[in-house]
């Protein structure tokens, strides 16, 4: 066999005993006569002794070991004198009798170290050296602990994990589809799932109760730090449930989750509606790790003689406790921070709460200090506490004073990655306006259930209805949302009507589904959870790249395959395609 035990196994029980280790070279060290060599496998790391008056030869051909080398070693374990407690394996060392090498190595373009001297362009063409780094090793296996976790779980509440198809019909809804070309059927597509959705809900009008499917999932659509073109969501359906029975079954999934893979027991989960999360975070997954709470200042703000804030639809301060000790360059760069192309305010109003009772504003000129005082009370300012205010456009100040009010957080050290904070926002708005198409289209997916109470609104105030979706948000970062699903072909074809689909287009595109409703289509609801952000969150990392084996680069990109590429003219022949060129000409 190539190894009796692995590289992280060793400990003082095992002293004196002859076993064999295989692995890869970490480092070697030369030291009076003896070779250290670090051997490295997934599991961990043990030093291996090569004694020079021992056996010459022996210790010659390690002195030769370089970065990477894969190797075989028999020995006897020792335990060590200089004893490492960073490592799990640090009480004992190999004393080599045999060595065998398996496979030579080119010096590789970076260090196999958590700490890599790569960046990540060279990291990522070379990803399966990458993957050998513990840190993402203990990604990988993290992202294997939370899936099994998952799996534990459902199945334990009766769920089916069912596979459904990859090749489906494209949508115009929500993102770009990657679309397949058909050899068999010339001049049609198949597309890749942004989503099972419909699948799902067809095998819920088949009476499977409850579903789920740990699946993968393609948009094409732009990139960002927690965004693939093909990612993976734990999706999930039940039937003869209401809303509150999907808040309580996917509440007790993070519960066990976080029981098992980090040993925490959460309390319940808070619930907050859109219009509250909106109102006081300025955001629909707001951070609850801390305060700064928006307060709206309106009534005490305006009518002042300042025309910044008079003109304004609304003027929103949040409070930052002990800060009235920032400088002038700290309250600058925060006025620089919001003024950034991407945040957009114009500026930013400032009021310090002195410990003497007095207030300081950058709007002294406007303000007096019985006015400020009213501020102070609105927001419940103390001594030493620092408003900072925004105003403008209802939604764009909110959006705006979020960005500061995370910041801020950020500076003062309130959103530690080790505190768990989870929140349902609730009570989505059904609609959105698209400004450029110039009619509504579904804030979630065409699929969901407007509330029962708004029902009369959806003819005239179509804007004002609330759907029955949900949001599991995370520390500030969406990691799940569902909603309660049409069952019924006249609802369906009424919500399909308001997002400006002719009767003939609905039925073309989505007939399958409005067909089943007219065959005992049961009450049903789900919930996706986006699998890839879960295991950076639970990680405690911001990007979903290094807990994805074989992840694309930000301009969608696999760099170490070269992928997209150019595929043989006669493929294009098959496919009823012209080529790039031919188009081009």
């Amino acid at each position: 066999m190539y190894r009796t035990h692995n590289c992280g196994e060793l400990r003082l029980e095992h002293a004196s005993q002859e076993v064999t280790l295989a692995g890869w070279v970490q480092k070697t060290r030369e030291l009076g006569g003896m070779v250290f060599v670090d051997l490295r496998d997934r599991y961990g790391i043990t030093q291996l002794v090569f004694n020079n008056d021992a056996d010459a030869d022996l210790c010659d051909r390690a002195k030769k070991l370089g970065r990477e080398f894969v190797i075989q070693v028999k020995g006897t374990v020792e335990e060590r004198k200089a004893k490492n407690d960073k490592m799990a394996t640090g009480n004992v060392e190999l004393i080599a009798s045999e060595l065998n090498i398996l496979n030579a190595s080119k010096t590789p373009p970076f260090t196999i170290e958590d700490e890599s001297d790569g960046g990540e362009d060279v990291r990522m063409k070379y990803r399966y050296l990458d993957l050998r780094r513990p840190i993402v090793q203990q990604n990988i296996m993290l992202r294997h602990k939370i899936a099994q976790e998952v799996r534990s779980y459902l199945n334990g509440m009766d769920f089916l994990e069912v596979e459904t198809p990859v090749l489906i019909r494209s949508t115009p809804e929500g993102a770009r589809d990657f679309v397949v070309p058909s050899r068999m059927n010339p001049g049609q597509f198949y597309a890749l799932p942004q989503s099972p959705q419909t699948f799902k809900q067809l095998l819920m009008v088949a009476g499977y109760d409850r579903y789920y499917q740990i699946v993968r999932c393609f948009r094409d659509e732009d990139l960002r730090a927690d965004r693939q073109p093909e990612f993976t969501q734990i999706d999930c359906e039940m039937t003869f449930v209401e809303q509150e029975d999907v808040l309580n079954t996917f509440e007790g999934l993070m519960k066990h989750i976080m029981k098992y893979v980090h040993n925490i027991e959460i309390e319940d989960v808070p619930r907050m509606t859109y219009a509250d999360a909106m109102r006081l975070y300025g955001s629909d997954k707001p951070d609850i790790r801390f305060g700064m709470t928006f307060v709206e200042l309106n009534d005490v703000a305006q009518n002042k003689g300042f025309k910044v804030f008079d003109d304004a639809e609304l003027v929103v301060g949040i409070c930052a406790e002990g800060c009235a000790s920032y400088t002038r360059k700290q309250l600058d760069a925060l006025t620089d921070f919001v003024k950034r192309p991407q945040i957009g305010a114009k500026g930013l109003v400032y009021v310090k709460c002195n410990e003497d009772g007095s207030f300081k504003s950058s709007v002294d000129k406007f303000f007096d200090q019985d006015a400020l005082k009213a501020w102070v009370e609105k927001m419940n300012a103390k001594p030493g506490d620092l408003m900072l205010v925004i105003s403008g456009e209802v939604e764009k100040a909110r959006k705006q004073l979020n960005e500061l009010r995370l910041e801020m957080g950020n500076q003062l050290g309130l959103r530690s990655k080790d505190d768990y904070k989870f929140l349902w926002v609730l009570d989505f708005p059904l609609l959105e306006w698209a400004e450029e198409e110039e009619r509504w289209v579904a804030r979630h997916h065409p699929f969901t259930s407007p509330k029962a109470e708004d029902f009369d609104k959806m003819d005239t105030a179509p804007g004002e209805v609330r759907a029955n979706a949900y949001d599991l948000v995370l520390n500030g970062t969406e990691l799940g949302g569902g909603s309660v699903r049409i069952h019924d072909r006249g609802l369906q074809e009424r919500v399909f009507q308001l997002l400006g689909m002719s009767e003939e287009e609905s039925v073309e595109k989505f007939g399958f589904l409005m067909g089943a409703f007219e065959f005992g289509a049961p009450p049903h609801a789900g919930l996706a959870f986006g699998f890839d952000r879960m295991c950076a969150l639970l990680g405690g990392a911001d990007a979903i790249r290094d807990f994805i084996a074989f992840p694309k680069n930000n301009s969608g990109r696999d760099v170490m395959i070269d992928t997209p590429s150019r595929i043989d003219q006669q493929q294009y022949e098959e496919l009823y395609i012209r080529s790039v060129e031919k188009v081009d000409a």
